[in-house]
Parts: C-alpha cells; sequence; structure tokens
C-alpha cells in the first residue's frame, strides 16, 4: 500500500511516478524499498490514467438506512430452541442408525441371495 500511496502522492504533486522518486518516498517514511515492488508498481502504472482511474473508483457516499435492531431472545426461548435442537439431533441419530441397519441387513440378504 504505502507504494500506491507514494504514486499518487507523485501524481497529486504533478511530478512523474518513477521508480527513483517512489523509492526516495518509501524510504523518507522509514520503510525499506523493495526494487521489485517498486518496479512492478511503475510498470503497472505505464499508460495508465490515475486520474481516470481514480474518478472511476470514487464513489459518492450515501446515506445508509439504518438496520432495524434484532429482537431480544428470552431466557425460555433459547432454552426451548436448545431442546429442539438436541431432539432434532436425537431423531436425526436415530434415523441413521435405522439406515444403517437396513442396508447393513440388505447386504446380508444379497450373500444367500
Amino acid at each position: 500500500m504505502e507504494y500506491i500511496y507514494a504514486a499518487l502522492l507523485l501524481h497529486s504533486s504533478g511530478k512523474e511516478v518513477t521508480e527513483e522518486a517512489i523509492t526516495s518516498i518509501v524510504e523518507a517514511a522509514g520503510i525499506n524499498a523493495d526494487g521489485a515492488r517498486v518496479k512492478a508498481l511503475v510498470s503497472a502504472l505505464d499508460g495508465v490514467s490515475i486520474d481516470e482511474a481514480i474518478s472511476q473508483a470514487a464513489f459518492v457516499p450515501s446515506a445508509v438506512a439504518p438496520t432495524p435492531a434484532a429482537p431480544s431472545v428470552t431466557e425460555e426461548e433459547e432454552v426451548e430452541e436448545e431442546e429442539s435442537d438436541v431432539s432434532l439431533k436425537e431423531e436425526e441419530k436415530k434415523k441413521e442408525e435405522e439406515e444403517a441397519e437396513e442396508s447393513g441387513m440388505e447386504g446380508l440378504g444379497a450373500l444367500f441371495g
């Protein structure tokens, strides 16, 4: 991100975005500049209209409608939900066990054909 900020700073001040300029800005901020990243950024920005890119990326913030608060859940409702979750899990286990037994019986029947 620092490299992009440096490029934007150079652009906004009307200076050419070069490897040397970006490196000097990044190092002035106390960051060791990675030459490969600087070179990649400069080559990526070659031929790009930064003003146009900024205008296309910029948006006008609109007022966001506040979201209504979620209704609070009482302790009784929480207990009921937990109980229903437990009973659903028990039913699922029973169904799985029954299905496993049935499939096991079918397999044995196939042995004696």
